[in-house]
């Protein structure tokens, strides 16, 4: 399951420490899913066996809430980022309770088990790609049904990273740009051209391409205008960085086809014919989490924006102890 880094300009735990996040969202995922199936094979030995059963992924004592935030922000910036990731400990992890339901019993079979768990984790998901221990921000609830987003999240390893539609804060402005998915070894720039199932899509180096099918014909922006904009943001964040990896500019239409027979340089079409061969060879990628890519990621996440608001509990604790003195 992929992991949303940034979704749009919202706060995001990842922003708060990349080299922590990523690791911790694999082995909290990897334990719920032990959990899970262990209470669906063996009901009768599960302690809870309800429609709203909750499963815990992280417990903090509350009255420390301050005190783990304090030492969260007090770290040095100049560590080196794995070591960054090892000096957390658990009692310095997320101060909430994260929970979701668990609802085993619907289950016929382990594959359904494995889809309903990976339902709940996209909506957990949103939940940790929205909010912060100190600020929480509101979410359009269209992303619960964003098929491009679930695409990116339930079809993909863990160890790949997504900025889903993020926007930069440049010199000022605010610049919204294409999904990017940071892979251990590559970053892929990718825009979506769908329309009805085997539409075709004539591509030129004009300002709109053609969309035919057998409902209509019409005309959409060059895709190509977004994708070269997202690439040129993203080489030169990582030049800025001195960070070396490779960044390939897609252009992506799963249902239909691309007529384009001289592209220009350096970008990829992929569509119906080879799309299933470029996806699995992606799947198949096998690289844990890499400090290159992690160091990518933070490069980005540097210049994204984000809009928030601080969260209430937040306001209460420093209320709190303000009349204490």
């Amino acid at each position: 399951m992929g992991q949303l880094i940034k979704l749009q300009d919202y706060a995001t735990r990842y922003e708060q420490n990349i080299f922590h996040y990523p690791a911790r969202f694999v082995t909290l995922k990897k334990q719920q899913w032990e959990k899970l199936r262990y209470n669906w094979e063996n009901p009768i030995d599960s302690e809870v066996l309800s429609s709203t059963q909750t499963v815990e992924w992280k417990i903090e004592d509350k009255p420390h809430f301050l005190n783990k935030i304090k030492t969260l922000f007090s770290r040095k910036n100049d560590e080196e980022p794995m070591q960054k990731e090892k000096s957390i400990s658990p009692s310095e992890d997320t101060a909430e309770l994260e929970q979701f339901s668990a609802l085993v019993h619907y289950a016929a079979t382990v594959d359904d088990l494995k889809q309903q768990f990976l339902n709940q984790l996209y909506d957990f998901q949103l939940k940790w790609a929205t909010s912060t221990l100190i600020e929480k921000s509101t979410m359009n609830k269209r992303f619960f049904f964003d098929e491009h987003l679930r695409f990116f999240l339930q079809r993909f390893p863990d160890t790949y990273l997504v900025l889903y539609r993020p926007i930069f804060l440049l010199k000022k402005a605010s610049v919204e740009v294409e999904s990017i998915l940071i892979s251990p070894t590559d970053v892929w720039c990718i825009t979506f051209l769908e329309d009805y199932d085997l539409s075709v899509f004539v591509g030129s180096n004009q300002k709109f391409w053609e969309v035919r099918n057998k409902h209509t014909k019409k005309k959409i922006v060059n895709p190509l205008i977004a994708a070269n904009r997202t690439e040129k943001i993203v080489k030169n964040i990582f030049q800025l960085y001195d960070i070396e990896l490779p960044v390939h500019k897609v252009i992506l239409s799963r249902n239909g086809f691309i007529d384009y027979p001289l592209p220009p340089y350096g970008v990829t079409l992929i569509d119906k014919r080879n799309y299933e061969d470029w996806f699995t060879s992606l799947r198949g990628l096998r690289s844990p989490l890499k400090s290159i890519q992690l160091k990518a990621a933070k490069a980005l996440l540097d210049y994204c924006q984000t809009t928030s608001v601080r969260r209430h509990e937040w306001e209460e604790s420093e209320e709190n102890e303000r009349n204490l003195y």
